[in-house]
């Protein structure tokens, strides 16, 4: 199999929008093409007798009751913002969006 080269690691930056030198496209080439290479091995030790697992051991959520309990109200949670509206926290627009 051929090795990632720097142009796809190019291609991969510019896809994520990220400027790379010349060095970090060699050094990322070496480094995806060493991980690629140790997936490759893990696909040849899983046989079609071992299922996919996300952990190796089996997990269980503890989940508690979910109980209504006293809290704050939303005039005392707000009580100490700079500022509030339709009684949520106003904070400044950071996307440009309306």
């Amino acid at each position: 199999m051929p090795g990632i080269t720097p142009e796809e690691v190019a291609h991969l930056g510019r896809l994520a929008r990220l400027e790379l030198s010349r060095e970090e496209l060699d050094h990322f080439a070496g480094q995806l093409d060493d991980i690629i290479g140790a997936v490759a091995r893990v696909s040849e030790v899983a046989g079609e007798d071992v299922p996919p697992t996300s952990h190796p051991l089996p997990l269980t959520n503890v989940m508690r009751p979910d109980d209504v309990r006293p809290s704050l109200t939303p005039q005392q949670a707000l009580s100490g913002a700079p500022a509030q509206e339709q009684q949520r926290f106003k904070v400044p627009q950071i996307l440009g969006e309306d």
